[in-house]
Formats: C-alpha cells, sequence, structure tokens
C-alpha cells in the first residue's frame, strides 16, 4: 500500500485507506511507501532526521485514523526498498531502524539484508518478474530473498506466473499484495491466515513460519470473494518468458 505522505505515485492520503479496506474484508494492512531511492516524494535535500519523519508519517496518519474511529482493522509499518528496479519489501524495521542507518542508502543488497536480519526483519522480493517503461532488466538476488510476492495485483498475469514459478523453482516461501494506490483499484491480493495478526512482529513470525496463503480478489465492483493464488491457472502457469534481460546476483 502506497499513501500520498511519502508516495509519489499515490493520490490517497493514508487515514483514507482505514475504512476502504475493512469494508473489503480486511483485518489489517502494511503501509509499504516507497524509500528515498524509489519513487519517493520526500525532498532529498532535507536531513535525514527530517526525510525519515516525512516517510513514516503515512503509516503513522493510518495509524492514528483507526485508532481514533475505534477501528478493528491492524495497521503496520514496512517499506518498499528499491535498488536497480528491483524492489524489496523490508518487514520487522522501523522508524528507529531507519534513524540509526543513516548510510544505509550506500549500501549494497548483502548488506541491507543483513543489517534487516541483525534487526529481527526480513526482505521479500515485490513483483520479481514485473516489467515497465521504465525498467531496462530484471535483476534477481535470491540469496537476499526470505521470500517472493507471487501474485501484485497490478501485475498482468504473465509476470505473476513467472513470479510464482521463480518461488516454486527456489523453493520460497510466497506472499501476495494489492500494491494499492488509490482506493477503487479493480482487483485486490493479500494474505489470508488462521488467527489475527496483530503486529508487524507476528507477521514476521507467521511468514517465516510459512503460515499464511497468498489470496486475490477479482473485479471488486462486483466479486468480493478472496480465492488462492496457487488454484489459477493463469496466475501459476507461465504464457511467455520475460521480454527484458534477466540478470542474476
Amino acid at each position: 500500500m502506497h499513501t500520498k505522505e511519502a508516495s509519489a505515485c499515490s493520490g490517497t492520503e493514508a487515514r483514507e485507506f482505514i475504512k476502504y479496506m475493512s469494508d473489503l474484508g480486511y483485518s489489517g494492512i502494511i503501509i509499504t511507501d516507497h524509500f528515498f531511492n524509489g519513487n519517493s516524494c520526500i525532498p532529498k535535500d532535507l536531513p535525514w532526521e527530517e526525510r525519515v519523519e516525512k516517510y513514516c508519517s503515512g503509516y503513522e496518519h493510518a495509524l492514528e485514523e483507526a485508532r481514533s474511529t475505534n477501528s478493528d482493522l491492524v495497521v503496520m509499518f514496512g517499506i518498499e526498498y528499491n535498488f536497480h528496479g528491483d524492489e524489496f519489501l523490508l518487514y520487522g524495521v522501523d522508524k528507529k531502524w531507519l534513524l540509526d542507518n543513516p548510510d544505509i542508502l550506500e549500501k549494497s543488497r548483502h548488506e541491507v539484508y543483513e543489517s534487516v536480519h541483525n534487526y529481527g526483519g526480513i526482505m521479500i522480493q515485490a513483483h520479481p518478474y514485473r516489467e515497465r517503461g521504465y525498467l531496462s532488466e530484471i535483476n534477481l538476488t535470491p540469496s537476499v530473498c526470505d521470500g517472493v510476492e507471487a501474485y501484485n495485483a497490478c501485475n498482468p498475469d504473465y509476470q505473476n506466473s513467472l513470479g510464482y514459478q521463480y518461488a516454486v523453482e527456489k523453493k520460497f516461501r510466497m506472499s501476495a499484495g494489492s500494491d494499492i494506490h488509490n482506493p477503487g483499484q479493480p482487483d485486490m491480493a493479500g494474505m489470508s491466515f488462521d488467527h489475527k495478526i496483530n503486529s508487524i512482529d507476528e507477521y514476521v513470525k507467521a511468514f517465516m513460519n510459512n503460515e499464511g496463503t497468498p489470496v486475490f480478489m477479482r473485479d471488486i465492483s462486483s466479486n468480493r470473494e478472496f480465492k488462492e493464488v496457487s488454484g489459477d491457472k493463469a496466475l501459476t502457469v507461465p504464457t511467455q518468458g520475460p521480454t527484458l534481460e534477466v540478470i542474476w546476483h
């Protein structure tokens, strides 16, 4: 999920998502705004501490809205971190981790992975086979993955199926995400658990224990049923290969 507070691609303030996501049947959300090395709207010329404060404001506004409206929706913090077009979802880190690592943008994939792990967090590669006009290649780094986003609601089916097969081949844990920028997005996704997730630490623990099932929802205007990604052939069996060069690290 991306918010207007920190992501240049979103036109929606974080607090506007609370009722909307609850009405769609979600019990929790993870705010994963683009970090400074991605499609961020945070000015680059500010002091590090001020940049971090502005970056975390989307999550904090969503959390405040949920509390002030007595919503049961659990609001959690995450980061969408970009390297060279390959983006990773960082879960289990927080504002303190960002403030304590003002040199994080200078670190390699493996150095970021080590820092996240040392803090008790995890890294999941988002939409690994995404192709867009602004991307020149597909970068895959299996050694820094705790899992793969096997379904992204903003990706074409064939790109999701390539990501799914990548996860199967490498025996990765799988996640699914809506990647929502604004209300009204036709397709949605998420993780289904047999118990409620009450914090990002619980999510990390459950995910690493191989709990949770990637699910998706097609055309919310006429359908409100989540289905398992693994049961949809279009999302699991590639109909074509990637058109961009795949670079392995």
